[in-house]
């Protein structure tokens, strides 16, 4: 019994593996009922030898072949996650292989064994396909530009389709530039009655009088259209039924100017579009020149004694906007043609600011007006130019003049007495930039490597070119 605690630990054991089966006694135990070490159980790996000082774990091993679609898996209900590192082996259940798998997977493995044995495969029962339409979030729209590529196919009628371009132009006023001429040739190609050439002018007519952004838009949509419609039926081109469209509107322009709230604000739509259409609808005459409407410039006077006759506030307040957009060019007409219109229209507004009964603000307006036409409506006076300038009137008139020098070395410019005498001289010599002498040293002569590379002439089109700035400047002073 002593003889067994003596023993160091593990002695027998190493004494014991040349053993052969049944070759265990009290001298060589370690192995129960004479079992060798042949006879281990099978669930238990043969011992790796160790490297000192190594720790070498098992090796890891892919599964050969995955499972195949039909096998049963136990997977944990919820969504997938992969094992976190340091994980149990019992937190993640490994597939069940069928029974005739040839590969037993073993038990009682480590975790680095189980974790290969996971498979998740979530992407096989993908339903993305490379033939899916293309996804649009909600409240998009597509570029409305491809929607007119093909012209009208897509729209029933003439209204629907002109109605759609005149409210994306509203929201989009940007794109005129580029989608006007498609819209043309649309139009080229449906309008060729005279009622679908009423029916355009009339949506135009409504799109800009009952939408106050669109005024202008719809001025310069309308001139864009009198130039490139090609119909023109007996009946007048597209010009000439908007003429006669807004005259219907202008003759009851004192019932409007005296209506309820709503007919005042319809009229006051009307008169912003048509001085708009008196800035931006032009009409060429029989040489080529471009003029405006003369019945326009007519009608806006009368439209502003209309609106002066009934002084409350919403209409002295469109009289205000009609002449900010357009008083220069209504003025810059009448006073062509000798007319005082303009001053008459003035004078009625400071008799409104003293006698009407309307409120401070609009009163304010009116002065601001007032204002704004003393100084020629906002417009800068063009500076007297550089012929017009003379050494009398600009006391800088030699303030860039260049500085010349006498053979002497005495500076003169164009302001001195004597200029005439000494620029002569100057230009009479046969060098204009001698070499230049120190106490009687030239300091261009010999053995001066960096002086003599230096050249004395002049190259002949800088010299031809200093000859007419000097000749163009004293023809400039003697006028």
């Amino acid at each position: 019994m002593s003889d067994g605690f003596d023993r160091a630990p593990g002695a027998g054991r190493g004494r014991s593996r040349g053993l052969g089966r049944g070759g265990g006694g009290p001298e060589g135990g370690g192995f129960p009922n004479g079992a060798g070490p042949a006879e281990r159980p099978r669930h238990q790996p043969p011992p790796q030898p160790k490297a000192p000082g190594v720790l070498q774990p098992p090796p890891l091993r892919q599964p050969r072949t995955a499972p195949p679609p039909g096998a049963q898996c136990e997977v944990p209900a919820g969504p997938q996650r992969p094992p976190r590192p340091g994980a149990l082996p019992d937190q993640t259940r490994p597939l069940r292989a069928p029974s005739s798998s040839q590969d037993k997977i073993p038990q009682n493995s480590e975790p680095a064994m189980a974790k290969p044995q996971v498979v998740v495969a979530p992407v096989l029962m993908s339903k993305l396909s490379a033939n899916a339409p293309e996804f649009y979030p909600s409240g998009y729209s597509s570029n409305y530009t491809e929607s007119y590529e093909d012209g009208c196919e897509d729209y029933p009628t003439l209204s629907e389709y002109v109605q759609d371009f005149l409210n994306h132009l509203t929201e989009q006023p940007g794109s005129f530039e580029t989608e006007i001429e498609q819209f043309a040739e649309t139009l080229n190609g449906w309008v060729t009655t005279d009622d679908a050439l009423q029916e355009l002018v009339e949506l135009i007519y409504q799109q800009a009088t009952s939408i106050p952004n669109f005024s202008y838009m719809g001025a310069r949509l309308c001139n864009y259209l009198s130039h490139h419609l090609t119909i023109s039926p007996q009946s007048g081109n597209f010009r000439q039924l908007l003429l006669q469209r807004c005259r219907t509107e202008y003759e009851v322009k004192d019932q409007a100017a005296k209506g309820d709230e709503v007919t005042r604000k319809r009229f006051h739509a009307f008169v912003l579009f048509l001085g708009e259409l008196y800035l931006n609808l032009e009409i060429k005459g029989t040489n080529g020149q471009v003029t405006r409407a003369d019945i326009l410039q007519v009608g806006l006077r009368e439209l502003l004694n209309a609106l002066f006759s009934n002084p409350v506030d919403d209409n002295l307040i469109c009289a205000v906007k009609l002449l900010k957009l357009t008083g220069s060019v209504l003025e810059d007409a009448w006073k062509e043609k000798g007319k005082t219109d303009m001053e008459e229209i003035i004078q009625r507004i400071e008799n409104v600011v003293l006698d009407a009964n309307c409120s401070r603000d609009v009163k304010q307006m009116l002065l601001k007006l007032v204002e704004l036409r003393s100084s020629n409506w906002g417009r800068v006076h063009a500076t007297s130019t550089y012929r017009e300038a003379t050494p009398e009137n600009d006391p800088n008139y030699f303030m860039n003049e260049p500085t010349f020098y006498t053979s002497d070395g005495v500076p003169f410019t164009a302001a001195d007495p004597d200029y005439q005498e000494k620029y002569q001289e100057l230009l009479e010599r046969e060098d204009f930039f001698p070499d230049y002498e120190e106490n009687g040293t030239d300091l261009s002569g010999a053995g001066d490597p960096y002086l003599d590379d230096i050249d004395d002439e002049m190259d002949p089109e800088i010299e031809e070119a200093y000859e007419k700035f000097c000749l163009e400047s004293e023809r400039k002073r003697k006028q």
